[in-house]
């Protein structure tokens, strides 16, 4: 305990919060209604229900298994100083490179047609929300965990947390962020399910 920083319950309460936010993303959101509406169609109400919180455990473990690496690599590398600005770049160039592909995607639509998502994630979207068993669901989500936002977030306080106390830290935070994200997941697939229930 001695390690640990004096505002140790502070960076817990904020790496919580990180972890509700990142669940109310937006593609978080439209995969586990995508999810939760597929099962409810075909007759799955208990599956169709905790789609969310699978959904979340497949993320949240994709984000413990980072946020361990991280915290025990960074014990013994030093990052060098050109990776900020690399990661800047990086960060640039992906944005402009995916606005450009959307807009080209926009221009290319007829008129009235609905503009189908582009990327990975666009593509494989309409396959992933038909999961409909568990261990699929959790794939989805750990297949989602595999972005540069999940990523770079869970790098980030893993890094803080390894520079301060170590890969416990790191081990601990990834797992709080994994909470929040499962209470605004579970909660949105519980909802979900529950709309549609009301709705027959």
């Amino acid at each position: 305990m001695e390690n640990l920083p004096h505002d140790w319950l502070a960076l817990l309460a904020l790496v919580f919060v990180l972890g509700l936010k990142h669940g109310f993303d937006p593609d978080h959101l439209a995969t586990i209604d995508g999810l939760t509406r597929f099962n409810a169609a075909n007759h799955k109400p208990r599956l169709s229900r905790w789609s969310g919180l699978l959904f979340s455990l497949g993320h949240g473990a994709v984000v413990m298994a980072v946020a361990v690496m991280v915290g025990v690599v960074a014990r013994r590398w030093e990052v060098p100083g050109w990776v900020e600005d690399l990661g800047a770049w990086v960060s640039i160039l992906f944005l402009l490179a995916l606005g450009a592909v959307n807009l080209a995607a926009v221009f290319r639509a007829a008129p009235g047609q609905v503009v189908r998502m582009v990327g990975l994630k666009g593509r494989w979207l309409g396959k992933l929300s038909q999961a409909s068993h568990p261990a699929l669901i959790a794939c989805v989500g750990a297949l989602f965990a595999l972005s540069f936002d999940t990523l770079s977030q869970t790098a980030l306080f893993s890094l803080a947390a390894s520079s301060m106390a170590g890969w416990m830290l790191s081990a601990a935070l990834g797992m709080v962020f994994m909470l929040g994200m499962i209470a605004t997941d579970g909660i949105n697939g519980l909802w979900i399910s529950r709309l549609l229930n009301h709705a027959d």
